[in-house]
């Protein structure tokens, strides 16, 4: 008896260390490909504080004598603040235009009886065939025709309209429950009722999702806004840190100070997405402790 008990015990601890190795290994894995992704952020947030002269000394790894002075003339002398607020105000209009437009149009291909829906549907998602390149030149002639050219519709009317929003949030209606349709009908509950009352709150993972890929999108226009936009003052925060790479100290270029707009401009998207991960991990099923 005593022998079975030993080896039970002994085969119990086999079992416990094997498991232990197996998730050390596992977490080893997870916390290397962590710092390695993060190792370029860590590195630009050394650079923002250096000087020209440490940041090409390639043995200096490590926070500069600049400090947050980087950080000051990039944001003020170079008025990288006008170009954010700039950025934020394009971003909002687009994640909250794009994400009305499309719930309706989700809406009406769900809930409503069209003519050859499947039909428009399709040809909703045939223009995510169409790339880019190819829309610039008839796009900026139809803002020139417009009038909008070099105004903040210039840059946000564009980006309204999504195919892939659309798609998202019909294939998430698609899924709720047909007797909850039925029973919203029979109350005499009207569409926009049932949007509003029914809907949205049962999407608020997924227009959390929408919104979040929407506003970092935004924010990360470059392209578009570069030739569309000719003051200056009126560009958005990506080609303001173009901007920066202009500055010269002593014929070095001042990467310090370009790493610190970059840094600057990493902060709003990150801040979007701590405020909506909640939802967003509720909607892919995750626990939160």
């Amino acid at each position: 008896m005593t022998t079975r008990t030993s080896e039970s015990t002994a085969s119990a601890r086999v079992r416990v260390s094997d498991l232990f190795g197996d998730q050390l290994f596992v977490h080893l894995g997870l916390v290397i490909s962590v710092a390695l992704m993060a190792l370029p952020l860590v590195l630009a947030v050394f650079m923002s504080t250096q000087t020209p002269t440490e940041v090409y000394d390639v043995t200096n790894v490590g926070f500069g004598s600049a400090g947050f002075s980087n950080y000051w003339t990039a944001l003020f002398d170079y008025n990288l603040l006008r170009y954010m607020i700039n950025s934020f105000m394009m971003a909002s209009i687009i994640v909250v235009g794009k994400v009305t437009l499309s719930l309706l149009a989700a809406l009406a291909l769900v809930y409503y009886r069209l003519p050859y829906e499947r039909a428009v549907f399709m040809f909703i998602l045939l223009t995510l065939l169409i790339p880019v390149p190819v829309r610039i030149v008839p796009l900026f002639q139809l803002m020139a025709d417009l009038g909008w050219a070099n105004t903040l519709l210039s840059i946000t009317g564009p980006y309204i309209a999504s195919a892939t929003a659309v798609f998202l949030f019909r294939q998430h209606f698609m899924s709720i429950p047909e007797s909850l349709v039925e029973n919203a009908r029979l109350d005499g509950v009207g569409p926009m009722e049932f949007l509003f009352r029914v809907l949205i709150p049962m999407s608020k993972g997924m227009i959390a999702g929408v919104s979040v890929i929407t506003f970092v999108y935004a924010w990360n226009q470059y392209l578009w806004p570069l030739i569309v936009i000719s003051a200056q003052k009126k560009q958005v925060v990506q080609v303001g840190i173009k901007y920066l790479q202009g500055a010269s100290q002593s014929g070095l270029t001042q990467w310090g100070l370009i790493m610190a707009g970059a840094v600057i401009a990493l902060l709003p998207p990150l801040v979007v997405l701590y405020a909506l991960h909640r939802p967003l991990l509720e909607t892919f099923a995750i626990q939160q402790k």
